[in-house]
């Protein structure tokens, strides 16, 4: 299911003051209930409830290609693990310096361990990544 972004930036202000956060080694994470979940599941054509989804990358991290790569791994970990998360949410990613030059394993990892840890996640559900 194709994810929808957030667009609007009162929505992000609000999910950052009133969301749960989880601050990890290379991103933060906050969740906040949407209210307008119910809106968005009526529109929705599956009739199913949606995360609506921000990312944002400071230009702290680096110049133009660092912050897109950051976002486009971020964005696919989050695919990743869409499937296994609880819906009708606000979810914000952010960033943190030491995302730099991390490959996608490690941020689905942390993002893994951010949703269980935020109840986002069931604890029975592992994260799919394939031991050596």
């Amino acid at each position: 299911m194709k994810e929808i972004a957030i667009r609007e930036n009162h929505l992000y202000n609000k999910t950052y003051s009133r969301g749960r956060r989880y601050v990890g080694r290379y991103i933060a994470v906050y969740v906040l209930k949407d209210l307008a979940a119910k809106r968005l599941m009526r529109e929705n054509p599956e009739g199913k409830y949606v995360n609506r989804v921000g990312i944002t990358v400071s230009k702290k991290i680096g110049g133009a290609v660092c912050r897109n790569r950051s976002k486009r791994i971020i964005r696919a970990a989050y695919r990743a693990l869409s499937d296994e998360l609880r819906r009708g949410y606000l979810v914000v990613i952010s960033a943190r310096g030491a995302i730099v030059g991390r490959n996608s394993q490690d941020i689905e990892e942390e993002l893994s361990k951010a949703f269980l840890e935020l109840g986002m996640m069931s604890a029975d559900k592992t994260p799919k990544t394939e031991e050596k």
